[in-house]
């Protein structure tokens, strides 16, 4: 499924240069890394898919597959998303790993808002509360409250990187997308500590804004999820994301609402702390 939309060729100029911006980062970071030590981030959204075939883009300029690719199942996704991931997988040929806390998951029953007991998890996830000062017996398990980014998703990545011996990881921030991350760069070294690997955040599309985005989609002929048709336009986990209009999401006033309203806000007001753990 790709957008039916009329792009005049100045417009399509204009997001080709964006593009060429974001391919350029992408071939710094295969100069700057050894192939087998880059990864990327996908969820299936709109930003990280972008981000993929700009990557695929470049490599089929190289000659090389994809790197090594992760997306996190935080226990709670919507199924058009699943579908859609699967698609692109086989046609892209993504060599995608899917990553879990399983420790978590288990200790949930693999079951919404059920109690997770602390003295129930491994040692690294009781090490991963401490470190973000979590001293309670038990939490809900929410992928999208605090301490469920941060285990569903931050200590996701973080072993990712471990497992794989990551140095070079893509992801898909944009300056515009939240407050948090209007000065953010290009390539973002951390340094390694406890519990966390040292490593280098690659952003190819920083500069691109949320209409950019959807007019780079339709000019390309960009395949998106159909959530984005129905209206929603950020994705994240299902049972917390609300549609923000009944109209596709590039149809929607981008400039005067903000993108996240659709997302769960005590997360998006925790965003700053949740960055400095390591949240992407």
């Amino acid at each position: 499924m790709t957008i039916e939309k009329e792009i005049s060729e100045k417009r399509r100029r204009q997001c080709a240069k964006l593009v060429e911006i974001s391919k350029d980062i992408v071939r710094q970071a295969f100069d700057k890394f050894k192939y087998g030590e880059l990864g990327i981030t996908w969820t299936g959204g709109k930003d990280s898919t972008l981000t993929l075939w700009i990557i695929r883009q470049v490599c089929q300029e190289k000659g090389l597959p994809l790197p090594k690719t992760m997306i996190i199942g935080e226990g709670d996704e919507f199924e058009e998303i699943e579908e859609f991931v699967r698609r692109i997988k086989e046609e892209w040929e993504v060599p995608l790993e899917v990553c879990r806390n399983e420790d978590v998951l288990k200790a949930a029953n693999y079951t919404l808002n059920a109690p997770v007991k602390v003295k129930d998890l491994n040692e690294r996830n009781r090490e991963e509360l401490k470190r973000i000062g979590f001293d309670g017996d038990e939490f809900p398990f929410e992928a999208e409250s605090y301490v469920g980014n941060h285990l569903m998703k931050t200590v996701v990545l973080n072993q990712f990187l471990e497992r794989n011996n990551i140095k070079g990881i893509f992801q898909s921030i944009r300056w515009d997308e939240h407050p948090t991350r209007f000065n953010d760069e290009y390539f973002e070294h951390r340094q390694g500590g406890y519990l966390v690997p040292e490593h280098t955040r690659i952003r190819p599309i920083l500069h691109f804004t949320e209409k950019d985005l959807w007019d780079t989609y339709a000019a390309f002929k960009i395949p998106y999820c159909v959530l984005y048709e129905q209206g929603y336009r950020s994705l994240g986990a299902r049972t917390t994301t609300v549609k923000n209009s009944d109209v596709p999401a590039w149809q929607q006033d981008l400039e005067n609402t903000e993108e996240g309203v659709g997302r769960r806000q005590d997360k998006e007001r925790a965003m700053a702390r949740m960055r400095q753990l390591g949240y992407m």
